[in-house]
């Protein structure tokens, strides 16, 4: 049975991981917008990620004898000064969702919870990649900086981005 601050955090993160996928749908848009379609797919299947993520808590809690509370999920930003800001704040969020994780970890931990911390531990590895991705994008749009052809080869580099295996939520475990 998962005691109730735990219950209570990993409904909060179910809806921080659902923020996520209304985050990038937004930036999957924007990119759109802008024509820029490999910075598109790329956030698609983050998109795809994030509801794998929230699906994993969600399994877990029922796994537990959870109870699910969902509550609204606020409408992100969804226009950006530049695509570089827009990566900029996909790196702030995912430095952002790394928090949360740690968090919950900690209370996981103080509630003396082993089966909680040893399933969060899968989501502080992704949390490190996440925010590795998203920074080394950060650092290639500078490189770029307003340069067309630049801009133009990373944007098809981001179109070779594939799902990785386990994106699709209907096919996460709850481990």
């Amino acid at each position: 049975m998962m005691k109730p601050e735990i219950q209570s955090a990993m409904n909060a993160q179910i809806n921080e991981e659902l923020y996520s996928a209304y985050l990038y749908v937004a930036m999957v848009n924007y990119f759109e917008e802008i024509n820029l379609k490999g910075a598109a797919k790329w956030m698609r299947i983050q998109v795809q990620e994030e509801l794998a993520h929230a699906h994993k808590f969600f399994e877990y809690m029922v796994s537990r004898n959870g109870k699910l509370s969902l509550k609204a999920i606020n409408g992100p930003k969804s226009d950006w000064k530049s695509p570089l800001a827009a990566w900029e704040a996909a790196y702030k969020h995912e430095c952002h969702i790394t928090e949360c994780i740690n968090k919950l970890y900690g209370k996981a931990s103080d509630a003396r919870d082993p089966a909680t911390m040893q399933f969060l531990d899968w989501f502080v590895n992704e949390q490190v990649e996440e925010e590795a991705n998203t920074s080394d994008i950060v650092a290639q749009m500078k490189m770029v900086k307003d340069a067309p052809g630049g801009l133009f080869l990373l944007d098809r580099e981001l179109a070779a981005r594939t799902a990785a295996a386990g994106a699709d939520p209907a096919a996460s475990a709850a481990t």
